[in-house]
């Protein structure tokens, strides 16, 4: 069975089917034991109160208590035979005088009731026993006077509701109303259960469509139970799986690009240099194609270094492990201030970072790099300690004077291949130096931004979490 619809609703019906079937039984046998107890019952009150009437009269035929005993088990067992019920006789002080044969056998085989004890006038006890059914009789049909037969319940006794819920008169009905809540349930089940399974097939349809290439579709996550926490869980997963090909799209487009332009370069000056025949036209030329294998170089190394960082992060999201360790940044940002030529302005002092120093001297080298290109006048570099949620930071600032990022462009720079307005291609770079500072901030767990500088100019800042103080032991 292919539908999982039609096996919840199925196994819904049969488990009330059994619930049903099992329910009925109970009851009736609830019902029927009901009706024997009380019929016991009954017959037993009447059995007692016409046992002490035959008591009376036998004790009034018996010979006196002063008579010899013989006499009285003679007697005894003659009214024991007339009334075929077994009798048994004590004195007064409590000994057995005579018992019939019916009442010792009845003894011996275990009677199904206790023996009735009779008091008499002169002090003598009489035992009676309920008289059985000879030949297993129908009951009621011997004994004397009667004495087998169903004994109706004494006065104030009401067995009317045991009659009503007689298994041979109220089968049919209880069958009948165990069917309708049956019924009753199975069809109120139904769209319940449809249309649950309806929304995991609208589901599934959304994951095909999108499997099939509309990296747009959503799927409806209306609601609160399990099925729309599912459906919004695909719906976050689909976006981030559209903006991941999206970009990927982008950067393959953007490379695809920039490589383009340094390759015709590289082609028009192969041409001129076999072409040409003057010896300081063929330097300059070998001069520009070499300039060119270093935009290529650095510009495939970028490419690599963005991959290898998104490979990283996805094996981060997948509990994978960072080959970090420690260093102090406040070193690494000197060297390679030095380096460009900036000046070290301000420092908190040493700051431990737990992370890969290759990759924070390539994002500090981008940064430099940028505020020398495109900044005017000096490039200076600040290191800050900032607690930003609870978590110790360290900021590194790098100050120019250049013509400033505007605050709408302020996000656009980090993207790939993103260049600002009126920065042509011949300033050099291919927009790929701040989205690898940006990715790698992120890969160690921290930020890169843009602000504006006081007076003119921008603000670069790189934050990543310093390495948290080792705890004193306690002695």
């Amino acid at each position: 069975m292919k539908s999982l619809y039609l096996r919840v609703w199925l196994t819904v019906v049969v488990v009330l089917a059994l619930f049903a079937l099992g329910s009925g039984w109970l009851a009736q046998r609830h019902v029927q034991q009901e009706r024997e107890r009380l019929i016991q019952q009954s017959a037993a009150a009447g059995f007692g109160d016409r046992a002490r009437a035959m008591a009376e009269l036998i004790g009034q035929a018996l010979p006196d208590a002063d008579e010899d005993h013989a006499q009285q088990a003679a007697a005894l067992r003659q009214w024991s035979e007339r009334l075929r019920m077994p009798l048994a006789l004590d004195d007064v002080m409590g000994r057995r005088i005579a018992s019939s044969a019916s009442f010792e056998r009845r003894l011996a085989e275990g009677a199904a009731a206790p023996p009735l004890a009779v008091p008499l006038e002169d002090g003598r006890t009489l035992w009676m026993l309920r008289g059985p059914r000879p030949g297993g009789e129908r009951r009621g049909a011997g004994g004397p006077a009667g004495f087998d037969r169903p004994v109706p319940p004494p006065p104030g006794w009401d067995v009317s509701w045991v009659a009503a819920f007689d298994p041979m008169r109220t089968g049919s009905g209880l069958v009948a109303v165990l069917a309708a809540l049956f019924l009753a349930v199975a069809v109120g089940a139904y769209p319940v259960v449809r249309r649950l399974t309806r929304r995991l097939e609208n589901l599934q349809r959304g994951v095909e469509r999108f499997g099939s290439g509309s990296l747009a579709h959503r799927v409806d996550d209306a609601g609160r139970d399990e099925v729309a926490q599912l459906a919004a869980s695909f719906n976050r997963a689909a976006e981030r799986i559209e903006s991941l090909v999206q970009s990927h799209s982008r950067l393959v487009a953007n490379a695809s690009h920039e490589l383009r332009s340094p390759l015709a370069r590289l082609k028009v000056a192969l041409g001129l240099l076999q072409d040409s025949q003057e010896e300081s036209t063929r330097a300059r030329l070998r001069q520009e194609i070499n300039h060119n294998l270093r935009e290529l170089d650095a510009l495939v190394e970028e490419l690599l270094l963005s991959s290898r960082l998104q490979a990283q992060a996805t094996q981060v999201q997948g509990h994978g492990e960072r080959p970090h360790h420690t260093f102090d940044l406040l070193a690494t940002v000197a060297e390679e201030a030095a380096r460009a030529g900036a000046e070290l302005t301000h420092t908190d002092g040493r700051t431990p970072v737990l992370g890969e120093e290759r990759l924070l001297r390539r994002a500090l080298r981008n940064l430099l790099e940028n505020a020398r290109r495109y900044g005017q006048g000096a490039v200076e570099v600040e290191i800050h300690h900032r607690n930003t949620s609870g978590t110790p930071m360290a900021e590194v600032h790098v100050l120019d004077r250049g013509p400033g990022v505007p605050a709408h462009e302020a996000q656009r720079i980090f993207e790939p291949f993103y260049r600002l307005p009126g920065h042509a291609e011949s300033e050099g770079g291919v927009g790929l130096g701040l989205s690898l500072v940006l990715q790698i901030a992120q890969h160690h767990g921290g930020q890169a931004e843009v602000q504006p500088r006081e007076g003119g100019g921008s603000c670069f800042i790189l934050r990543v979490p310093l390495q948290p103080a080792p705890r004193a032991s306690s002695v």
